[in-house]
């Protein structure tokens, strides 16, 4: 026999009443699971502990922070300035590296620690630390600015945290920039002192070839018992006055031969003789002297000031408690709706 389409809609609808008839008569149920729910989700979003959350901004140095690092350091003294993103990088290497963390997570995040919790797998106690500690990386909007964010229990705590990572990040980067800067300083110095000595020890060289060529002038004019210069009058006296070096040295005489041989050994040093030696020396001394302070430089610059959190960021009560209700009220409807269809096959 054909069904009947108006006799099949009146059985949907009849049906679809008696639904709706079923769960409105499990009223109660559903009411009670959703309250339940709402109860139990508001026990755990009263009851929980809140989290806190600091942070901390960080942007790179001012040319007036970086400016002791380019004390001396110039195009012609074979130097080349730092620039702001040269010390930049240096710190944001440091505020990355793992070395820095292993170092805070043992000197400060574990004697936080209540006695118990310390006596846990580390990995573990490293997982959560990476966890309540990290840092925020450059935004387009913000290409520069690099974030450090600490969540946990203690708003005070969290606060210090993020202070104090930030201000070990710079101390570690200054450290390196002052030991680059010096060791770049020192090599400097050093190879000034290698020139300095280089042609110190060819000065006293050509002092002694000059004494062995006025020996070798004194014996010829010994020789020939030329005591002084010979008097020559007139425009030759000129050109042989100037010509009285290499094979003529010996017509200065002996006596004057004697002087300068007597002055040449007797001369304690040759640095006055030597030209462009004091501003080496200058330089070399600049070099050894140079320091750089680390309460005059600065390798970051803070993005306003870190305030410590009064309201917790978990848990979010009024949501949790609206999630509790939701979730009850449809597993009230799920569970009236599992009783209706079974005691529906039982009756039939």
């Amino acid at each position: 026999m054909a069904n009947n389409p108006a006799t099949t809609q009146g059985v949907n609808e009849i049906n679809l009443y008696e639904l709706v008839a079923a769960l409105w008569a499990q009223k109660i149920l559903i009411i009670s699971v959703a309250l339940i729910a709402t109860l139990a989700a508001a026990s755990y979003a009263f009851f929980s502990k809140p989290v806190y959350e600091a942070r901390v901004f960080l942007q790179p140095p001012t040319l007036n922070g970086i400016a002791d690092f380019n004390y001396g350091r110039t195009r012609d003294s074979e130097l080349t300035p730092f620039t702001i993103r040269d010390v930049y990088d240096v710190f944001t290497r440091c505020l990355q590296s793992e070395t820095l963390r292993r170092s805070f997570f043992k000197e400060v995040y574990l004697p936080s620690l209540p006695e118990s919790e310390r006596r846990g797998s580390q990995d573990v106690l490293y997982s959560n630390f990476l966890r309540d500690l990290s840092i925020g990386f450059p935004t387009k909007e913000q290409p520069d600015r690099y974030s450090v964010v600490a969540q946990g229990e203690d708003p005070i705590q969290v606060t210090e945290w993020v202070k104090t990572f930030a201000a070990r990040a710079g101390a570690a980067a200054e450290n390196e920039m002052i030991k680059n800067t010096t060791r770049e300083a020192e090599v400097r110095a050093r190879n000034l002192g290698q020139q300095i000595s280089t042609i110190q020890e060819t000065e006293s060289r050509i002092r002694q070839d000059s004494i062995t060529r006025l020996r070798e002038a004194l014996t010829i004019a010994e020789a020939i018992g030329l005591q002084n210069p010979p008097i020559i009058t007139g425009n030759l006296s000129a050109e042989v006055s100037a010509a009285m070096d290499g094979q003529l040295t010996y017509m200065r005489g002996s006596k004057a031969l004697k002087a300068e041989i007597e002055n040449l050994e007797n001369r304690k040093s040759d640095d006055p003789f030597i030209e462009k030696l004091r501003a080496l020396q200058i330089k070399q001394s600049f070099y050894q002297d140079l320091q750089v302070s680390p309460e005059t430089v600065s390798v970051y610059r803070q993005d306003g000031p870190i305030e410590q959190p009064d309201r917790p960021i978990k848990p979010k009560k009024g949501l949790i408690i609206l999630l509790g209700l939701v979730v009850g009220a449809m597993l009230g409807f799920m569970i009236a709706l599992i009783r209706y269809l079974v005691l529906t096959r039982k009756g039939s």
